[in-house]
């Protein structure tokens, strides 16, 4: 790992989201309720909440860190031609590293627990989208995507 002893122990917070594209009627079976393998909503926070916490025993060389908090938001999109799910993962830490590796894991467990509990009524779902939206504190400052998905860095 890298040796960040030197670093002070700082509040860091970072925000990361995804995306699973899937077809009108997966989209209508979760917001109904109806999927077979129970509550895709509750499942996918959760399945965020753990691969956030886990992240340094899925990333080789990741530090483990004592987050403070994990907040996740499962946002159902019904904009035709491009239904889907997004999720959006924010940490939170006090310590001498960063934690936009916890948001994108947390964001990617969430997508894939999505694609796992629908893939028997849509096997063509597809993930993508995942993209770090904002970071703050530590040596690098601030850091937010800008609305038009352009990179913009904050003091």
């Amino acid at each position: 790992m890298v040796d960040v002893s030197d670093k002070p122990v700082t509040r860091r917070r970072a925000i990361a989201e995804g995306r699973v594209r899937m077809s009108p009627e997966t989209l209508r079976a979760i917001r109904d309720g109806d999927v077979p393998k129970g509550d895709v909503l509750a499942v996918a926070r959760l399945a965020a909440i753990g691969g956030a916490k886990r992240t340094a025993e899925t990333i080789p060389l990741c530090h483990p860190l004592p987050l403070t908090s994990v907040e996740v938001d499962v946002e159902l999109e019904h904009a035709d031609p491009d239904p889907g799910l997004r999720i959006t993962v924010e940490t939170t830490v006090e310590a001498r590293t960063g934690v936009e590796m916890e948001a994108l894991c947390g964001v990617s467990a969430g997508l894939l627990a999505v694609y796992d509990m629908c893939k028997a009524l849509d096997r063509g779902m597809e993930i993508g989208e995942v993209r770090l939206v904002a970071k703050e504190g530590g040596r690098s400052g601030n850091w937010r995507r800008g609305e038009d998905g352009t990179k913009r860095e904050t003091e």
